[in-house]
């Protein structure tokens, strides 16, 4: 079996598969595979849970940077003297966009950026209070003292961002994966994180040194 074929096995989803599958189809496993839905005291499946997020996450990032690439590739017009006269001011106009470009200080209050690709982006100190983020993808995220109040991060993978004194009093947390990431200094003042008694925040290896917890507790 090559990679290729293991990826989508992975996935669950048949070779050749579009990028919306691939993306759907990591979210459900995800959802299905988050640690915080095992209990603690099974170690067995708490181990198995990591293990299928890690190659869940793999698989995911490898499609998605094939199909990118390929898609890429096939929207590319071949190089004519007459094509790039005609769409010599629309380049002007319209620039392809960067995939790390700088988005920092920007105002995304309110707005709707659910299932988005943010990965790798610099949103530091950007307003995204009251956003809705529900099941977006920020790995490596820079969101150094960004407002997240009152935003929805439902589902949301935050893996190993940047969350420096980042504004997240009031926040939906539940289902996010936080694995990783750094929340020194952090105001997470209210926010929400459990069901009940359960928490169901992911934070395996997350750095809250000095953060503020939901409870108003600062964490030491």
């Amino acid at each position: 079996m090559s990679d290729l074929e293991r990826y989508y096995r992975i996935l669950e989803l048949e070779p050749g598969a579009t990028l919306e599958e691939v993306n759907q189809a990591y979210k459900d496993l995800v959802f299905v595979w988050h640690p915080d839905r095992i209990p603690k005291e099974n170690l067995r499946l708490q181990q198995k849970a990591q293990d299928k997020l890690k190659a869940i996450n793999e698989a995911r990032e490898k499609l998605r940077s094939l199909k990118t690439k390929h898609q890429t590739i096939s929207n590319s017009p071949s190089p004519s003297p007459s094509y790039y006269q005609q769409q010599t001011s629309s380049q002007k106009t319209q620039p392809p966009p960067k995939q790390n470009s700088d988005l920092s200080g920007k105002d995304y209050s309110r707005a709707n950026l659910s299932n988005k690709d943010l990965s790798g982006r610099n949103l530091s100190y950007a307003n995204l209070s009251g956003a809705n983020l529900s099941d977006t993808f920020m790995h490596k995220v820079n969101l150094r003292g960004a407002n997240l109040s009152e935003a929805n991060l439902f589902r949301a993978n935050l893996l190993l961002a940047d969350l420096r004194e980042a504004n997240l009093r009031g926040a939906n947390l539940i289902g996010a994966d936080l694995s990783g990431t750094d929340l020194r200094g952090a105001d997470l003042t209210g926010a929400r994180i459990r069901s009940g008694e359960r928490l169901l925040v992911k934070l395996i290896g997350a750095n809250l040194a000095g953060a503020i917890m939901p409870d108003g507790e600062i964490y030491q």
